[in-house]
């Protein structure tokens, strides 16, 4: 029986959407310096089957996988200061898409809006730059079209500035670290269009990159609230936070989400160098992914 043309591309349809939907549970991102300078590489949720997705002379890194997992976005020096890239899959086609001025000026951090059609990022664009050493307290966050184009300040900020925004699930609001001046950094949530700007932790010591969960109902973070810097999780009010690491002897870092809730990624310092784990989201059933000499950071799931 011969089956209808347009059954086959129904059908042809059905099974590609699924592999590409199933593309950021199948890997992990993160950067690494294993070889030389710091470039983008893909591994397995187990840490096997590594990959190098970057070749550059420059550092790249802090990669950031678009909703349907057809693009990553990552930070690059590659233009002699830090600007936001867009490449694929596999690292091919890396495209520009800040165009910051040079001078101590820097844009970084990449999260992507749960539609696809927004990116958000911090950068010190607008800010006047007394010392360069200071330029990473001094950024405010934005928002751009996938493209570049269409870039909108959110947030501005005075004394010391803002950093690592990420989109929640549902789209209506942007969790971000903020440090005032003469103050500790903490987590705040603000709506897409930078108003209705709200505190979420209240600590003598620091809390930020905070993630939201799939589910928009908890959100994992980096605190130095029991003195070492430890992954927690709260739930989206900030009630209810739970200690997921111990690290007395070290740091634990950059807290990710697995596309179904049930795990986190991180960086840590706990066995030496920095290295990417895993625990399940109820700090159990710790494990190390990757194992060399060099830093393994930032991961993106």
């Amino acid at each position: 029986m011969k089956i209808p043309t347009f059954l086959v591309l129904l059908l042809g349809a059905m099974a590609t959407a699924p592999e590409q939907a199933d593309l950021r549970q199948q890997k992990i991102l993160f950067d690494s310096d294993r070889d030389g300078n710091s470039e983008i590489y893909a591994m397995d949720p187990d840490g096997s089957n590594e990959e190098r997705l970057t070749y550059n002379e420059a550092s790249d890194g802090g990669p950031a996988w678009s909703p349907d997992g057809s693009k990553i976005a990552f930070g690059s020096d590659r233009e002699g200061h830090a600007e936001i890239y867009v490449m694929d899959p596999d690292g091919s086609n890396p495209r520009r898409l800040t165009r910051t001025l040079t001078g101590g000026k820097d844009s970084a951090g990449p999260n992507w809006s749960p539609d696809g059609k927004r990116i958000v990022f911090a950068s010190n664009r607008d800010r006047d730059i007394p010392d360069q050493a200071e330029n990473r307290e001094l950024y405010d966050i934005y928002a751009m079209d996938i493209d570049g184009s269409n870039v909108r300040r959110l947030t501005d900020t005075e004394g010391f500035g803002s950093d690592n925004p990420d989109w929640s699930p549902d789209g209506k609001r942007i969790a971000f670290d903020f440090r005032p001046a003469g103050a500790n950094r903490e987590i705040y949530i603000m709506d897409p269009d930078g108003s209705n700007l709200r505190r979420l932790t209240q600590t003598r010591y620091e809390s930020s990159h905070a993630v939201w969960s799939p589910d928009g109902k908890r959100i994992a973070f980096q605190s130095r609230r029991e003195g070492n810097m430890d992954i927690y999780t709260m739930n989206a009010d900030a009630s209810t936070v739970r200690k997921l690491s111990n690290t007395p002897d070290g740091l634990s870092l950059n807290p990710v989400w697995s596309p179904d809730g049930k795990k986190i990624a991180f960086g840590s310092t706990r066995d030496g160098n920095m290295q990417i784990y895993v625990v399940d989201s109820d700090g159990s059933d710790l494990r190390r992914l990757t194992s060399n000499r060099a830093r393994d950071a930032h991961p993106d799931w």
